[in-house]
């Protein structure tokens, strides 16, 4: 999603001895950016606590972050565990689900930071702790575009063809596995229902979501345990649009705004073929929403470091 990419780091970079990080660097729009991943294989909330750690120690002054990569949404059905119910927006593989900050909530919600207490014979879990919001300059930009989401469709789409016009060797593993020719190669978009059903639902481009995220360190891939979250959550008056397992490692080391492509729904059904698609769709909305991310706003801002002691 570069516009332009760097073959060199910038002049007087010099990697800290314990940053553990390997970078890429080049040009979105009018931001400089340096991009860096998890190590092939690993996953969770330490991994990406480690990779903010280095990232910190090699490049203080860098001043916003996004997490980009794949989620698993929860599914657009209406559930219900005894006198809890659960109405979710219409999401399905390949849309995109951004953090939003509300209410108490930074955006991001530490599904296993609870306390386990007893109450008249019963459990109680009592959340512990919290996350923190994303820098002022994101959560500026975050209302602008969503503001003109309301109005009109995102870039994604455009974006996505300008990517596979540019790398056209991209479009055979990226690209839409639901509407992909022949018909024969295409993958259904299937989720199981809270009944234990199959529920099938036709392709279509994706569509971009705001709310909050559930994040833990559980690869959730039973829908049974989905929902029994869902709900637990729910009593506390939070109703997550995705799952994913990196963003709690993150928010008290280097706020950001999470960007999550949805390739399953957090159940038994096996959904690899989407795993591209969804984490390009989520780099090509990083790519427009930058677009609303003001620069001087930023420079004016503190760095992620500056504001981290502002917080403690």
């Amino acid at each position: 999603m570069f516009d332009e990419e760097y073959a060199d780091s910038p002049p007087g970079f010099s990697k800290n001895p314990s940053d553990p990080n390997a970078y890429s660097w080049g040009r979105m729009g009018k931001h400089h950016v340096v991009l860096s991943s998890l190590p092939e294989g690993e996953y969770g909330t330490n991994a990406t606590a480690t990779i903010a750690q280095g990232l910190r120690s090699s490049l203080p002054h860098i001043r916003i972050g996004l997490l980009v990569g794949i989620g698993a949404g929860v599914p657009g059905e209406r559930m219900n565990k005894g006198n809890c119910s659960i109405s979710q927006p219409d999401i399905r593989l390949g849309d995109v689900v951004v953090s939003r900050p509300d209410g108490t909530s930074g955006g991001i919600i530490q599904v296993d930071l609870v306390k386990a207490t007893s109450s008249s014979g019963g459990e109680v879990l009592q959340r512990k702790g919290f996350l923190n919001s994303p820098p002022m300059a994101l959560r500026t930009a975050l209302a602008k575009i969503r503001s003109d989401h309301e109005i009109e469709d995102s870039q994604i789409q455009a974006l996505l063809s300008q990517a596979f016009k540019r790398r056209p060797k991209l479009k055979a593993n990226f690209s839409h596995p639901g509407l992909r020719e022949p018909k024969k190669d295409r993958a259904v978009d299937e989720y199981l229902a809270k009944d234990g059903t199959n529920i099938f639902r036709e392709a279509r481009d994706p569509e971009v979501h705001y709310g909050i995220i559930a994040s833990s360190n559980m690869l959730v891939k039973s829908s049974r345990q989905r929902d029994d979250v869902l709900a637990r959550l729910h009593n506390e008056n939070i109703t997550p649009m995705c799952f994913e397992m990196e963003a709690a490692g993150l928010m008290n080391s280097f706020p950001c705004i999470v960007i999550r492509g949805i390739c399953d729904y957090a159940d038994e059904n096996k959904n690899d073929l989407w795993q591209k698609y969804a984490a390009v769709t989520a780099a090509a909305y990083a790519k427009e929403y930058l677009q609303y991310v003001d620069r001087e706003e930023v420079r004016e801002g503190p760095a992620i470091s500056e504001l981290l002691m502002g917080q403690s």
